[in-house]
């Protein structure tokens, strides 16, 4: 049965509650429930956190806590019954534990550590808080440490400051708004001191300042580890400060046994001192502890020989130290005491023993001996603050020990009444003894003796320190061997003060025999008398002494015997007659000194304050003794302060008459001297005497009468400096006066009352006069410093007047007089009414001169005297208020339309609503605010607009306080009055122009600093409520025919900002947080948004006067994520449309502002998906209904579209994207405004963030262009333009000139020459015709460089992918679209693929090629679809061109691309497992962008898509015919020498393509397409099998070429190879003899059998995931992704895409996996040279599981070796890594090694110099010479000399399965670029007899070989760096095969130069025309290689002198 709680309300969960049962409340460790209902165990509630959820919880997991429960029953609240201290405490510390964790997450280390630091402290503090042990003033310490922490805390994690008072969180509910934004001010430790100018100002006068803190000491000596002594000893202890180098302490002294422990039992763990009354100027000191060592023994401790063991002599022993300000910071937290270890220094040379402890602290190490570290004392200290009485109280058990109390020297800052001392302390200081005739000197003994008058000695008056009791006589310490002993032993005299007079001091001197009877010897003695014969005490100073000589029987008896003698020069000056028969002679030669200090309250050295107080003896001498008081030092009369009052105050009462005017003037004396700063803090001890001791009962009459004759006289010139003493004196006289009459009424029953009252009327008449004077007076006073402490103008002394003369001396007294005035009315409150009294103060204040111009200093002054009547507690009275309110007011309305004082009157009016805020219940509050309201609001809006205007932050703060003060407290009536009061509309217009601006500034200047979360919400909601109470007068005054545009749109702008205000966003604060401001105030954006709303319809047909003007703000008001807020204000924009559209027939300006508008906002980071879809859904609602519906619905869609496109591009720039992101929606949103809404401007602007992003990525060549479309808007004209963006002012033609500049400097940049060349000619031509030559020479040369760059530097071709992003959750512009990205430099699929996935985290990986379904398209989530694609060159005409170098066909091969194609293999029909190539298809498609790459992003969209279908046929002719243009292009570079020695790569190309047809490469094709049944089921292939076997007929001429050069540059270790080679060509040749007839020509050439697979069967080893990871697309391992059942010789080429498809991500299969990876070995036990190669992009970017080759049978796997050792091609690092691999004919010697043993086995080395290098000069074959046995050399060229281009031989890497030398490695692979194998490269369609073509080699004519078919290929010589990978590529041209020119005849070469390259940018836009020719004609025009790394071409010369030679051959 659950039944309701009525106790357990509230509780702590002390275990963390998962919830498992049914309703079960999830319940985290330290959350707080609130308790509604318990059952057997069980209670249900909520979590505080979570209030709406209800639930069930285990009663054993709640700690209870008593709480408050208001409102019982459903809907009760709970408030814990605890500290608010420890409750804030509590809630901060669960804010910032959340904050702490994201500083760790934000690597803000150092602040976490901090932060933690103070958490685990505010846990501790609020633990001992709770425990509740603490006594008041340590809870107040606790209270404050806590609220140091949370406010340090809150303001590092940037949380709001809290205002506080006394610790405790204020409810600004209940203090004025200036007490608020004080208490901010103060509440910020790191906070400006602001405060203290005002509280200088305004310190009360009249309250009793508080008292100085005394600290105290507690010392206690836990043990004393020194045993070595052996002898007891005396520890005396005390404080040394070194800078005075004295003793500031009396000494603590400590009597221990030889065993270091106490000698009084009783003592132990007892041994404690108090060191007292030390002030904080003593804790700045340098101050020691010293502790003085003396043992008691014998004369020396280790000579037992040295005197009697009966006699003990005090003998110094050590010395220890410690610098307290070492140990402050340690023990100045603690509330226990810590231990130290004093070292114990022993005396080595006892002169020096009365500065040891000075040598110790300055470490002069020779004085003494250091200690080993485990001796000394070991005492533990503690610092206690605060009265004695009050320390006795916190720390009883320290007194309970018996502590010593230990006084300081001298008095304590403060001597209060009542504290009675009377000690003289005494010094020992030196002695100079003659040495008597002995030969060693002396060891004296000085004994000291008190006597009384009579000779009496007097008991215990001497101590030697506190601790120990007081003694009747003293030894001092013997110093051995020394007559000029120093002892510097300080000696306390508690003489009681009766016996002090008549008292003398006596010392006798002794001297100690060591010998062996060892007594001590009195040879001389010394006296001093302790008081003159005037009464005065003996002086504190030394006093050098005369010693007179005696023995030991000499009789002291009789001591009027020696106290007629002189004790000192002094007194032997005063007695001059002294009889010369005495008993005691003087010793000349002797002297003794001692020091003296007395500390007395009873006893002076001043013999004028001693006159005084005995002013009875003297009579006739009291005019004279009051007159010399002023003469007395200031701390005399402070130490004897009640003594001088009551002796002055009997003075007064012997002879009023005559000593009245003196005894007031000393009086007054005394009264200034305790202003002084020194002396101000016996201000107490007056009061208290006042107070207690006074007893003047008549003393008032004078007073009154002597202070009005002051004032009467203030208009004469004589005394003025006593006329000022008496004004500031003002305050303590009226407290005697009051004091005075309260004792005689007392004493006489009220008599003389009317009197009384009479006088004192009359005392305020003259006080008025004296003010009076200053009106009257035209002189001003020079400005002086605020009041010190207590009222005093301390600069009162320097204002002089301007002009000399008496005349302003009124001034002075005024301000005097003004100063102490307010102090005086707490003692009129004591005898008047309240209203009398304000009665008193009015006249006084009404008769200050009312103008602002007497002066600054007179205005302060003035102005510092109302602020201390309004501090008074008279002022505090509703009924004195009303009095005093109207002269107040006043005087501050005047300042403040001078602008005169802000500050101060800033103060008063704060205290003022202070006042008014405390006593608002009062029904007179509501007077006194309608009397500020009309005083002061108009004068507060005007001081605050100049204040603003000036910005002066702090001023502007009090006075925005104070108007938000006056503005809370106005009611309704008093709006009301304000508004009625207005004697026109134009003062209500400006009265509501002023504050609207008011608040307007408010908002936008930030008066308060962020952080004052508590003030900037109270400010919003009083100017809420202030705009409600003025929007109807708004409305009424100036909506119909008074319209007031200005009005109205201050009004607007208000609301606007209003709602704008960063802390009224409630979305962006804490749940509990935003709780609390809704719970207090309501969300106030949403009234203000409905006020706004209201007043907008009221405007009527004036709306149209805010169309455009307030379209911009009320769209950033829409765009407040509040949803109301929203729904209120949206609908505005179709009121403006509406109002618009009436107009002008259209909303053009809305339109083009909202436009405008929303781009800025957007940005700013306001709206968002919600926005978008109710702004749309609200206004085309609306819109429904009107009869401009379709313009009305067309701008809402393109609204709602910008702004798609606008929020993606701000998620992309402020979230942390990747700079493709951000990109892709710049451009996106660039072409918008461009296309959608032809908006310029913002077009140009955002083509500027686009270049900025691309500059910042580098893709500078993307930034060129991106800069282009702002050039291309803008023409060659002078048309001046404006500032714009970082522009500045300059004509069209500056602007395009300084972008073209640009411009071209990004495309130099991004190594894209051909773009930049156009424009340079552009400028020239610009130039040109300004006859501008300099620059025309400078943009010339440019164009030159960017030539020479073009020829020499080397550049890497990119790769391109496609990426197809399938989802939902893409952003807009990326949503179900595809691209295709130009990768960055040396950028794989692989790379490229993670990139895309790091960019898009949450996307998956599509794993096959497929267009996907409708259900990924609509999914919520992200799809990526990734494949590598080969671009299609749209500049065909230059690849084709021979002559062209490969440097610059580079450039066009991957530039100015619009279409992409890949290629997908597949079976059509039946599958023939004996040969595949019969059913094997290629799918190939074709994708156009919206705009060629490069552009102005990296990446475009795919326009459309082709595809077409290769039939097999058609691919085998393509994979023969590229295969054949590779094999020319490598034959042709080795005949050329441009490769040097080093023919690996021809050696494995021939290898591969032999070595393949032999064991039946090219049958599979034989055995597919030219059987019969095939030729007679594909009647219409007849032609293309034709021209395949065509192709195979010319691989086999081209073989015989390539062999025949192999020939001649093979290396003799290589001739093996050679040979076998040669067999392997005669039998493929054999085998192919009774297929193609056409070779029967051939002689045979060849002969041999082996065959060598060396280079064919690498491609079947098997390769681990790593090895794969290194073989680059192009090597010859490429194959082994795959390959199928290959045995022909040149296998189907299923061009590279198949890559695409097989491989797309990781754990890719493509549709035909099963094939691809399944793989047989042929009939003829051979493998496939060319393979259905997948590019790298694919292999790598597979897991390793599905990379590599498929499995191989095990025969083909022996070759594994050897393909390891082959370097790739892409990772293979140049010789300036691997220098030691490269033998010098540049091969790798273990290359060449591998490759002999795996193909002949062993060798012998051979080596043929002549072999070994290059041979000079080309080489060209004809086809004929296959005639000629091979070993023939080959026929040589027609005499043509050729340039020979330097090469570099190129390193081998072990890492790399390719040859060293860096040829067309496709070669081997049979495979291409990311396109098609190189051999595919064919042409359908071509004319079976083309002209005869002239290739060119590196822009020279070479001569061909010619025989049936024309087979040379050009190649470029190439260039090798470091950097870049080492490719080469073969150029595309179309294979020809056609009858050529006889052999002895050369084609004439054309010299015309190669056209320039067409305007690169305007190849980007689309360019469909010839695309379908071009398909057809150039099926696949694409690259044999990735990229292309060109060789430069050689130098000026050398090129003129080639162009001259050319030119000489076309002539013959």
């Amino acid at each position: 049965m659950w039944t309701p709680t009525e106790e357990e309300k509230y509780g702590v969960v002390i275990c963390s509650f998962r919830g498992p049962v049914p309703q079960g409340l999830i319940l985290e460790l330290g959350e707080t429930v609130q308790i509604l209902e318990k059952c057997e165990g069980w209670y249900r509630g909520v979590s505080i956190k979570k209030p709406n959820v209800k639930g069930i919880f285990p009663a054993n997991y709640i700690h209870l806590k008593k709480a408050v429960v208001s409102n019982r029953g459903q809907y009760e609240t709970v408030v814990p019954l605890e500290d608010s201290v420890i409750t804030e405490v509590t809630a901060t510390l669960q804010e910032w534990a959340v904050l702490w964790k994201q500083l760790y997450v934000k690597h803000k280390i150092d602040l976490f550590y901090k932060l933690r630091h103070v958490m685990n402290e505010l846990i501790d503090l609020r633990r001992q808080l709770l425990s509740g042990h603490l006594t008041q003033d340590q809870v107040r310490e606790v209270k404050r440490h806590l609220t140091v922490r949370l406010d340090w805390g809150n303001e590092h994690l940037g949380l709001d400051l809290v205002p506080r008072k006394d610790f405790e969180v204020v409810d600004s509910d209940q203090i004025s708004v200036s007490d608020l934004y004080k208490m901010h001010l103060s509440s910020r430790h790191s906070v400006q001191q602001s405060t203290s100018q005002v509280d200088t100002i305004r310190s009360r006068h009249g309250e009793a300042c508080r008292l100085p803190v005394p600290h105290h000491f507690f010392l206690s000596l836990k043990s004393f580890t020194y045993n070595t002594i052996g002898e007891d000893a005396d520890v005396f202890f005390f404080l040394y400060d070194v800078r005075e180098g004295k003793q500031i302490s009396e000494r603590f002294m400590v009597r221990l046994n030889k065993n270091g422990g106490p000698k009084n039992p009783e003592k132990i763990d007892r041994m404690c001192a108090l060191f007292t009354d030390l002030s904080s100027k003593d804790m700045k000191k340098d101050l020691y502890i010293v502790a003085h060592v003396i043992r008691l023994g014998r004369m020396l401790l280790n000579d037992s020989r040295k005197g009697p063991s009966h006699l003990h002599y005090r003998r110094p022993y050590g010395c220890a130290v410690l610098s307290i300000m070492d140990v402050i910071p340690s023990i100045s937290e603690l509330k226990e005491e810590k231990d130290f270890v004093l070292k114990v220094y022993t005396c080595n040379n006892e002169n020096e023993w009365y500065q040891i402890h000075e040598n110790i602290i300055r470490k002069s190490s020779t004085k003494y001996t250091a200690p080993s570290s485990n001796y000394g004392l070991i005492v533990s200290l503690q610092l206690l603050r605060g009265e004695m009485e009050q320390v006795r109280r916190e720390y009883p058990m320290i007194f309970n020990r018996g502590v010593a109390v230990t006084r300081k020297i001298g008095f304590p800052d403060v001597i209060m009444p009542g504290d009675i001392r009377n000690d003289l302390y005494l010094t020992l200081e030196k002695g100079d003894f003659e040495r008597g005739g002995k030969s060693v000197q002396k060891n004296i003994e000085v004994t000291m003796y008190v006597l009384y008058a009579d000779g009496e000695f007097l008991k215990d008056c001497i101590s030697l320190g506190s601790g120990e009791s007081s003694r009747s006589l003293y030894h001092s310490f013997v110093l051995y061997h020394s007559n000029s002993p120093r002892w510097g032993e300080v000696i306390k005299l508690p003489i009681p003060i009766d016996r002090f007079r008549g008292s003398h001091l006596r010392f006798e001197f002794r001297h100690c025999s060591t010998k062996d009877k060892g007594e001590k010897k009195l040879f001389g003695f010394a006296f001093t008398p302790l008081m003159r014969d005037d009464g005065t005490t003996l002086s504190d100073d030394i006093h050098e002494l005369y010693v007179y000589k005696c023995d030991e029987n000499s009789t002291f008896n009789n001591h009027a015997l020696y106290l007629g003698l002189p004790c000192c020069k002094e007194d032997y000056n005063g007695c001059p007659n002294i009889p010369s028969s005495l008993i005691f002679q003087r010793s000349t030669k002797e002297s003794f000194s001692v020091s003296t200090q007395l500390s007395s309250t009873k006893l002076t050295q001043n013999v004028d304050l001693l006159a005084l107080l005995k002013w009875k003896a003297y009579p006739d001498r009291v005019m004279d003794i009051l007159g010399r008081l002023r003469h007395v030092s200031g701390e005399e009369i402070v130490k004897f302060l009640q003594d001088i009052l009551d002796t002055l105050f009997v003075i007064l009462d012997d002879n009023t008459e005559k000593y009245g005017l003196l005894v007031f003037q000393s009086l007054v004396f005394i009264i200034n001297l305790l202003r002084d700063s020194k002396y101000f803090h016996f201000r107490p001890v007056m009061d208290t005497y006042i107070q207690k001791h006074f007893a003047g009962a008549l003393a008032y009459k004078e007073l009154i009468r002597c202070l009005k004759w002051y004032m009467d006289r203030s208009a004469e010139l004589i005394r003025q400096d006593h006329i000022q003493e008496a004004m500031r004196a003002l305050e303590y006289l009226f407290k005697f006066i009051v004091q005075s009459r309260i004792l005689y009424s007392r004493a006489t029953c009220g008599m003389e009352e009317e009197q009384f009252r009479a006088s004192i009327q009359e005392l305020f008449q003259s006080i008025r006069f004296v003010l009076s004077l200053d009106s009257r007076s035209s002189e001003t006073l020079i400005f002086t410093q605020a009041p010190q402490p207590g009222g005093q103008v301390s600069g009162a002394g320097t204002c002089a007047p301007q002009k000399c003369g008496g005349a302003s001396r009124p001034s002075f007294n005024s301000a005097a007089l003004l100063n102490s005035f307010p102090a005086i009315f707490d003692e009129l409150l004591q005898m008047f009414t309240v209203q009398e009294v304000a009665e008193f103060v009015r006249g006084t204040l009404g008769s200050m001169p009312s103008t602002v111009h007497i002066g600054q200093s007179m205005d302060v002054v003035k102005l510092q005297s109302i602020a201390r009547t309004v501090d008074s507690r008279l002022f505090s009275f509703s009924e004195s208020r009303r009095i005093l309110l109207p002269v107040v007011l006043h005087h501050i309305h005047l300042h403040l339309r001078q602008q005169k004082e802000l500050l101060i009157c800033s103060g008063i009016l704060s205290s003022i609503f202070s006042i008014i805020k405390t006593s608002s219940l009062e029904t007179d509050v509501i007077e006194e605010v309608e009397m500020m309201v009309e005083s002061l609001l108009d004068v507060l809006l005007q001081t605050l607009l100049t204040i603003m205007s000036k910005s002066q932050s702090q001023e502007a703060g009090e006075y925005v306080s104070c108007l938000l003060s006056l503005l809370r407290q106005m009611s309704d009536t008093h709006f009301q009055h304000l508004l009625e009061n207005f004697q026109s509309k134009d003062e209500l217009k400006e009265f509501l122009l002023k504050i609207f601006c008011v608040f307007r500034n408010l908002m936008k200047m930030s008066v308060f600093p962020r952080d004052w979360m508590v003030m900037r919400l109270l400010t919003s909601n009083i100017i809420v409520t202030t705009v409600q109470y003025l929007s109807p007068a708004l409305h009424k005054n100036f909506t119909e025919t008074d319209f007031d545009f200005k009005v109205w749109n201050s009004y607007f702008s208000l609301s606007v900002l209003f709602i704008n205000q960063p802390s009224l966003q409630l979305e962006t604060v804490t749940p509990v947080k935003r709780k609390k401001i809704l719970d207090k105030y309501g969300d106030m954006r949403i009234m203000m948004a409905y006020e706004l709303f209201s007043m907008w319809q009221n405007l009527g047909e004036h709306k149209i006067h805010f169309i455009p003007g307030m379209i911009g703000p009320f769209l950033g008001v829409t765009l407040v994520p509040q949803p109301e807020v929203r729904n209120i204000m949206i609908p505005i924009f179709h009121d403006m449309m509406d109002w618009e559209q009436r107009k002008n027939g259209n909303f053009k300006q809305v339109e083009a502002e909202l436009i405008d508008k929303l781009d800025s906002l957007v940005s700013e980071g306001k709206g968002d998906e919600n926005y978008r879809e109710l702004f749309s859904l609200l206004l085309l609602e609306k819109i429904e209904q009107e009869t401009w519906r379709e313009t009305g619905i067309s701008f809402v869609t393109s609204v709602t579209r910008l702004m798609e496109r606008l929020l993606d591009y701000r998620d992309c720039m402020k979230g942390d994207e990747t700079e493709n992101k951000k990109i892709g929606c710049t451009v996106n949103l660039m072409n918008f405004y461009k296309s959608e809404i032809n908006k310029e401007e913002m077009y140009i602007r955002y083509i500027h963030k686009l270049c900025d992003m691309h500059l910042q990525a580098e893709n500078y060549t993307e930034a060129a262009f991106t800069l282009l479309l702002y050039c291309e808007l803008l023409q060659w004209e002078d048309r001046p333009l404006r500032d714009f963006l970082h522009y500045p002012s300059q004509t069209e033609w500056q602007r395009k000139e300084a972008l073209s500049r640009k411009i071209i400097h990004y495309f130099n940049k991004g190594k894209s020459w051909e773009f930049g060349i156009p424009l340079c000619r552009e400028l020239a031509i610009q130039y040109e015709s300004l006859y501008d030559y300099q620059s025309l020479s400078w943009i010339r040369k440019m164009e030159a460089t960017y030539y020479d760059n073009i020829m020499e530097q080397q550049r890497l071709e990119p790769e391109f992918f496609r990426v197809g992003f399938y989802g939902r959750k893409f952003p807009f512009f990326l949503r179900n679209k595809e691209y295709v990205c130009r990768g960055h430099d040396y950028e794989r699929l692989e790379a490229f693929q993670q990139r895309m996935l790091s960019e898009f985290p949450q996307a998956i990986a599509m794993q096959h090629p497929n267009h996907p379904d409708d259900n990924i398209l609509q999914c919520d989530a992200q799809y990526l679809q990734i494949y590598a694609v080969t671009p299609i060159p749209d500049n065909i005409d230059v690849l084709q061109m021979d002559r062209v170098p490969d440097r610059i066909k580079s450039f066009y091969r991957v530039n100015n691309i619009r279409k992409f194609r890949y290629d997908r293999p597949f079976h059509k029909g039946p599958k023939d497992k004996e040969n595949e190539f019969k059913s094997l298809w290629i799918e190939r498609t074709t994708l156009i962008l919206t705009h060629s790459l490069p552009g102005i992003s990296r990446w475009f969209e795919v326009e459309r898509r082709e595809l077409v279908e290769v039939s097999p046929l058609e691919n085998a002719i393509q994979v023969v015919e590229n295969k054949n243009q590779e094999l020319r292009t490598l034959i042709s570079q080795y005949q050329h020498k441009q490769m040097h020695g080093n023919i690996n790569l021809l050696s494995m190309c021939l290898n591969g393509v032999i070595d393949a047809a032999v064991n039946g490469g090219i049958a599979r094709y034989q055995e597919a397409f030219f059987d019969r049944e095939y030729i007679t089921t594909h009647p219409g292939d007849a032609e293309k099998i034709t021209q395949l076997k065509e192709l195979m007929h010319e691989q086999v001429h081209i073989l015989g070429v390539g062999l025949a050069v192999h020939e001649k540059f093979v290396h003799p270790e290589m001739r093996p190879l050679h040979k076998k080679l040669i067999d392997q060509f005669q039998m493929m040749r054999s085998s192919l003899y009774h297929e193609l007839p056409a070779l029967d020509k051939l002689s045979p050439a060849c002969s041999g059998t082996s065959t060598p697979r060396s280079s064919m069967l690498i491609s079947h080893s098997p390769m681990s995931p790593e090895s794969i990871k290194l073989v680059h697309r192009h090597s010859l391992l490429n194959m082994l992704g795959t390959v199928r059942h290959s045995s022909s010789s040149l296998s189907s080429h299923t061009s590279s895409e198949t890559g695409n498809l097989v491989i797309l991500t990781d754990s890719s299969i493509g549709e035909t996996a099963e094939d691809m990876y399944h793989m047989q070995a042929s009939p003829s036990t051979s493998s496939l040279s060319s393979t259905h190669s997948a590019p790298s992009q694919m292999i790598n970017s597979a897991p390793p599981s599905t990379r590599g080759s498929p499995s191989l049978p095990d025969k083909y796997r022996h070759n594994r070796d050897l393909m390891m050792l082959l370097p790739t091609h892409r990772d293979r690092p140049s010789s300036a890594m691997y220098p030691a691999a490269i033998t010098e004919n540049g091969q790798h010697q273990n290359f060449q090694r591998a490759l002999l043993q795996q193909v002949i086995g062993p060798c012998k080395p051979c080596s043929d110099p002549n072999l070994s290098v290059a041979e000079k000069g080309h080489y060209s074959l004809h086809f004929d010479a296959f005639h000629h046995h091979l070993n023939d050399v080959p026929p040589a060229l027609p005499a043509r000399t050729l340039r020979k281009s330097p090469l570099h031989p190129i390193p081998a890497s072990p890492t790399s399965p390719q040859s060293g030398l860096d040829g067309s490695n496709s070669t081997l692979s049979g495979s291409a670029s990311s396109g098609v194998s190189s051999l595919s490269e064919s042409n359908f369609g071509h004319s079976s007899e083309p002209p005869p073509r002239t290739d060119t080699m590196d822009s020279v004519p070479s001569q061909a070989w010619n025989t049936d078919e024309d087979l040379e290929t050009p190649y470029l010589p190439v260039r090798y760096s470091l950097s870049e990978p080492d490719v080469l590529e073969t150029l595309k041209s179309q294979p020809c095969r056609s009858h050529s020119a006889p052999s002895g005849v050369i084609p004439q070469d054309t010299m015309d130069p190669p056209a320039l390259p067409p305007k690169p940018y305007h190849s980007r836009l689309p360019n469909i025309e010839n695309e379908e020719g071009m398909m057809k004609e150039e099926e696949e025009k694409h690259r044999a290689l990735h990229r292309k790394i060109s060789q430069p071409i050689g130098g000026a010369k050398e090129e003129q002198a080639r162009v001259a030679w050319e030119h000489g051959i076309s002539e013959q």
